[in-house]
């Protein structure tokens, strides 16, 4: 039996002020850091032997990781990847959620964020919010940075990531930590729990709370639960 432990990063500064964040490197609200440290807690409470750790390449996940690791007194090293990256949100990059659903309706702005293939319009590569121009990304092949993504988009860079670097180390029975993003979670959960397209779009990743994954040898799923109960999400997935 295996562990897979999907970690959402914590609160980060624009979820906070309710901003479209995507690929802009943003780091953990105060808020954000407390989840990562009650993450920590709560998967050491677990005693569970963590052998790998995955985060994406960005500031909020990495921190997330770092503080849960800290928590755990683990000193080993964590794999950044920018294929676990959040959605690029496009040309909706750094507005304001609330403001966006006043001016396009709520239920477009619901499509933007929940449907499968749709995705915003592309933002502009002279926007100081294009990955282009964001330090972190300088050493990405400009062929793999997006201008805009629909879920679809993110599960097709995701999941090849996932089987070649994680799914085979599940098989050999070890357990692994992933701290990535409300999207790049969702991808994984369409894979893991066989969701069709129109399911994917019901499912809500809490921030800072852990998704422990139990599997067996041939990578089924056992059981699966949020370790804080008390901000679970419905996972739908049975």
């Amino acid at each position: 039996m295996s562990h897979l432990i999907l970690v959402r990063h914590g609160q980060s500064e624009w979820n906070l002020e309710k901003r479209f964040t995507g690929w802009v490197d943003v780091d953990l609200a105060p808020n954000g850091k407390l989840e990562a440290c009650k993450s920590g807690e709560l998967i050491k409470e677990k005693n569970i032997k963590m052998d790998y750790f995955f985060s994406s390449l960005q500031l909020r996940a990495i921190n997330t990781i770092k503080i849960i690791l800290n928590t755990m007194n683990i000193r080993d090293n964590f794999a950044k990847a920018w294929e676990l990256n959040e959605r690029h949100y496009g040309a909706l990059t750094g507005l304001n959620k609330d403001e966006m659903k006043k001016k396009f309706g709520e239920k477009k702005i619901h499509e933007f964020r929940r449907s499968w293939n749709i995705k915003p319009d592309p933002l502009s590569k002279n926007n100081p919010y294009h990955p282009i121009n964001i330090e972190t990304y300088k050493d990405i092949k400009k062929e793999n940075i997006p201008d805009t993504e629909s879920l679809e988009d993110t599960y097709n860079r995701v999941m090849p990531y996932y089987k070649k670097n994680i799914e085979n180390k599940l098989i050999e029975n070890k357990n692994i930590l992933v701290v990535a993003h409300g999207n790049s979670i969702r991808s994984l959960c369409k894979y893991l729990f066989k969701l069709d397209e129109n399911k994917i779009s019901l499912l809500e990743i809490p921030t800072g709370n852990p998704l422990n994954i139990k599997l067996d040898k041939g990578n089924n799923i056992i059981e699966c639960k949020y370790l804080d109960q008390s901000r679970a999400k419905d996972l739908i997935v049975f």
